[in-house]
């Protein structure tokens, strides 16, 4: 940990150093400084991340109120839905971290933090998601965010995992970070350690890790299930050529056609952006929180039902840190 530096001050620098990476990396279908998009700007989400930072990393809130507050902050911000998704699955890792305190390994709070979710953190998280009015929101025949909550949030996320993948990580201890975008993001890394502006490109094989082996369920719900996998068939071609250059930057125009096509199509894969977010958060918190590196593999996932359900569920024979 930093010399004399605050938990929570170093949670605020993980997440903004998370957030200004899903825009400076260039994400073929998302928002960028490279490339907006969708009726938005990186601009926005930098705004909405600068909002976001101090509620995420502030001491003493429970749950789905840092949620809901920083929903509310954005709605301030810049007046549209920029970030549910991250501050859902950001929300967690931030609160394992604060909890963690000066023992500094965060990861072991996390299912505690998951576990601990009540009727009143459900309540915020349906308000949050009602006042985000992400695209695709429909109703659902149980434990509809427009009804007040009858379970705590971890009953109502295992409800909706099935269909959403960000829930899947609540109900599944966020296997996906844990076997998927955490490893590739560490391979990456290690792969250009040399270039100063290694993460950007360990931030784009990450997205499309994700992208290329799950469907992405914001795809899902906005333009059915055909379109998710057309887009998935798709990203594993564009992530095969990327991962073949070893100069990142030689595959520019690999992603530029891939950005153009599914921004042509009004298509922006916001849940593999989310969980990349998120892997970037674990791999930030792992770092300044000064958690050795080679403990990345969080090596008990394998050795889990969570485990062997995210790698049976991603596994399309793409190996996900074979960079």
């Amino acid at each position: 940990m930093t010399g004399g530096a605050t938990v929570a001050s170093l949670v605020r620098e993980a997440v903004l150093a998370s957030c200004r990476l899903d825009v400076t990396a260039f994400k073929p279908g998302n928002v960028s400084l490279r490339s907006p998009g969708h009726g938005m700007t990186a601009a926005d989400f930098l705004t909405s991340t600068e909002a976001v930072a101090p509620i995420l990393s502030a001491p003493g809130l429970a749950l789905g109120r840092r949620v809901l507050m920083s929903v509310e902050a954005t709605r301030r911000a810049v007046g549209c839905n920029t970030n549910l998704g991250i501050v859902l699955l950001c929300a967690p890792l931030a609160q394992a971290a604060l909890e963690a305190g000066v023992s500094r390994d965060w990861r072991p709070h996390l299912r505690a933090v998951l576990h601990g979710l009540d009727v009143d953190d459900a309540r915020d998280v349906f308000q949050a998601i009602v006042l985000a009015a992400p695209a695709g929101l429909g109703q659902s025949g149980r434990h509809d965010v427009h009804e007040a909550p009858e379970v705590g949030l971890l009953d109502a996320m295992a409800e909706a995992a099935s269909r959403d993948r960000i829930a899947y990580q609540y109900a599944h201890d966020y296997a996906d970070i844990r076997s998927l975008g955490l490893l590739c993001l560490h391979a990456c890394a290690s792969r250009w350690a040399a270039r100063e502006d290694r993460l950007e490109w360990a931030t784009v094989a990450c997205y499309l890790a994700f992208l290329a082996r799950i469907p992405d369920t914001h795809l899902t719900r906005k333009h059915g299930p055909d379109a998710a996998l057309a887009v998935r068939r798709e990203a594993e071609r564009v992530e095969t050529g990327f991962k073949a250059c070893e100069n990142p930057a030689n595959a520019i125009a690999l992603l530029q056609d891939f950005d153009n096509k599914l921004k042509r199509g009004g298509l922006n894969p916001g849940t593999s952006a989310d969980l990349t977010v998120a892997s970037l958060l674990a791999f930030h918190l792992d770092h300044l929180l000064g958690i050795s590196s080679g403990d990345h593999l969080w090596a008990d996932h394998r050795d889990t039902p969570e485990g062997a359900v995210v790698a049976r569920e991603t596994c399309t024979g793409r190996v996900p840190y074979d960079y």
